[in-house]
Parts: structure tokens; C-alpha cells; sequence
């Protein structure tokens, strides 16, 4: 093995040991530091996690001479800052989805990757399986036939009310929690379509007031401006269509992709998190047959695809460019549904 990344995690957050602690235990990687707002969080969550030591701030994890990767998993308006403030620093990138606040902030980060002529990658960890390479195999083979529909649904229950992801001024809302996953699977569908897919209408609602029964047990806050769910109609230049849905107040989870062939389907159950249901349904004229990719975790796989790139220079499916992309069609499905594309994140620290 080539030698371990040395990385620091931005932030205490919960997902960190899913998404990057545990894969850079299980591929022998080093997390050399953590910082959070609250330093005595950060100590209790380096000691859980058995992170090497405690930065006293963001900007000091950044500025840190060991600290050579920077994993951003904040809350979704300080993304595209502290990726500014990494890549400035000459470190490189790894952010949570999505890159940035709106398009014009991930044109800034893609400018900036540029300048720094560091590694930069938006953690669409689906991507790396071999569920989603193995969908991506079926349609190239032919086997389906030629690309006629893909819908992708992916929905959550609820967040509590004081979650993040409600905030509009941190860049809240189901497309960029969620719907982010199905927008960026249309788009990564595009070799087989004849090129990238363009908006055709969107629909939504907002967080609105639900009222509190009387024992006071549910009820839920409203967040104006803020995305419940979005349903987004794309295009496809070779004549195909495609559904991107996305649901934060579901009534169960949901991370579907169904790709619909001049001959036939496949289905992935669960696309965005294959490590809990590694299934691919294969249906055709010659019936059908369900196949397992293994449950190996996504995020490890990503982990190993960033890490050679950052060694040895491997080639990755996604950079700065991609996240510019992604999020301009983010920025499109929020006007055509009513709303404001997110705004810039003034709560930087």
C-alpha cells in the first residue's frame, strides 16, 4: 500500500463515522485531526473515534502542515467556504454533497481547485459500488435495449424540526439533502443518452406548519423557503426522459433507481446506500434474475478511489467541473418549482 492519507474532519458530525472514519480505519488511511465549534465535542468525538487530536478551529485544522486532505461534512451552506478556505490552504478536498451553496459558489470552489492544483472531489459515493457500476454495465451491454426512461427516488422521514437541513440560510432543503442523488444519477447517465439531460419542469412543496394533536407528542416546524420534496421532469438529447424525486418527510426510506430499456428494465432498490440492499433486478422478455453485488460499503470504495487519485494520479468520474454541473441543474429544478435557489451561507466559522 502505497502511503496512508492524512486527513482531518471538519466538524463533529455524526456521518463522519460511516462515511469517512470508518473506510479510512478499513483501508488503513490516518484521521490525524478533528475540529468542531465546540471544542470539548471535538475531544469526546475524537476520543469515540480514536482520532489522533483535536484542532482548536476549522481554520487551524486547515492550516495544520499534517493535515494534507480536508473531508468537509457540515451543514450544506458552509460547504462551499471551508472547501474555499481548504483549497486555499493547498490541501485536498473531499466535500460532502453538494459542493457548494448554489452554482455561482461551486464555480468559485472549481476556480479555486484550479489555482490550488489540488485533488477535489464532491462525495457522491454511489457512484464507486459495483451496484451503480454494474446498472451502468446493463444499459452499455445492450441488454435492455436503448435508454428509454430512468426514475430516481430517493426519500427520507423526517429530520428533526431543529435539524440543519431545514435551515435555509445553511442551504437546506430535499434536493440538496437528497434529490441531489437523483439529479446527479440522471446526469451519469448522459454516455448512453446522447448527452447530458436538461430540465423540463419541476414541482414542490415547502415545510409548511403542520398543528401539534393535543398530547402534544408530533408536530412538526415550518421552514420557509425550504423544500419538503421536488419532483424534477429532465430530457435527454437521444429522446429518453427521466423523473429525478426526492421526499424529506417520507413515510419510510426510499433510494430507488429504475432504468427502463426498449427491451427490457433494471432496478436498483437502494442505488444511493447498496451496502443495506445490494440487489440488482434484471427484467427482460427473457425473464428475470435478481443479482448481488456485495455490501461493502460505498463510502470505503470512494475512500480507495480518492486515495489513488491523491498517490498515484488514477483518473476519477467526478471533479470540480462535474460539481459546477450538478448543481446548476440543482439551482434550475429550484426556480421552474417556485423557489429561490439556495443563498450563500453568511454563518462562517
Amino acid at each position: 500500500m502505497s502511503e496512508p492519507l492524512r486527513i482531518g474532519v471538519l466538524g463533529a458530525a455524526r456521518i463522519s463515522g460511516s462515511s469517512l472514519i470508518g473506510p479510512a480505519r478499513a483501508t488503513g488511511h490516518r484521521v490525524v485531526a478533528v475540529a468542531a465549534r465546540d471544542r470539548s465535542r471535538a475531544e469526546a468525538y475524537a476520543a469515540e473515534h480514536g482520532i489522533e487530536r483535536v484542532a482548536g478551529s476549522y481554520a487551524e485544522l486547515i492550516a495544520d502542515p499534517e493535515v494534507e486532505v480536508v473531508y468537509n461534512p457540515l451543514a450544506n451552506g458552509l460547504h462551499g467556504p471551508w472547501n474555499l478556505a481548504a483549497l486555499a490552504a493547498g490541501k485536498h478536498v473531499l466535500s460532502e454533497k453538494p459542493s457548494a451553496s448554489n452554482a455561482e459558489e461551486a464555480a468559485e470552489v472549481r476556480d479555486a481547485v484550479a489555482k490550488a492544483g489540488t485533488v477535489f472531489m464532491e462525495a457522491f459515493h454511489y457512484l464507486f459500488h459495483p451496484v451503480t457500476r454494474r446498472l451502468h454495465e446493463i444499459l452499455a451491454s445492450g441488454e435492455i435495449g436503448e435508454l428509454r426512461h430512468v426514475e430516481a427516488l430517493v426519500a427520507i422521514p423526517a429530520p428533526p424540526a431543529t435539524d440543519p437541513r431545514w435551515s435555509l440560510p445553511l442551504a437546506g432543503g430535499a434536493v440538496m439533502d437528497l434529490g441531489c442523488y437523483s439529479l446527479h444519477a440522471l446526469r451519469m447517465l448522459a454516455p448512453w443518452a446522447g448527452g447530458a439531460p436538461r430540465l423540463v419542469s419541476a414541482r414542490g412543496g415547502e415545510r409548511s406548519e403542520m398543528g401539534v394533536p393535543p398530547d402534544g407528542v408530533w408536530g412538526r416546524a415550518a421552514a420557509p423557503g425550504v423544500d419538503e420534496w421536488l419532483d424534477a421532469d429532465l430530457a435527454f438529447p437521444g429522446g429518453a426522459t427521466g423523473s429525478a424525486r426526492c421526499h424529506m418527510a417520507y413515510d419510510s426510506l426510499e433510494m430507488s433507481c429504475r432504468i427502463t430499456g426498449s427491451r427490457g428494465e433494471v432496478f436498483a432498490p437502494n442505488f444511493v446506500l447498496p451496502q443495506r440492499d445490494d440487489r440488482v433486478v434484471v427484467r427482460t422478455a427473457d425473464g428475470e434474475r435478481t443479482e448481488r453485488l456485495g455490501t461493502r460499503s460505498s463510502y470505503t470504495y470512494q475512500l480507495e478511489a480518492f486515495a489513488d487519485r491523491v498517490r498515484g494520479g488514477a483518473a476519477l468520474p467526478l471533479d470540480a467541473e462535474d460539481a459546477v454541473a450538478t448543481m446548476s441543474l440543482i439551482d434550475a429544478a429550484y426556480r421552474a418549482a417556485g423557489f429561490e435557489a439556495r443563498p450563500r451561507s453568511a454563518a462562517v466559522r
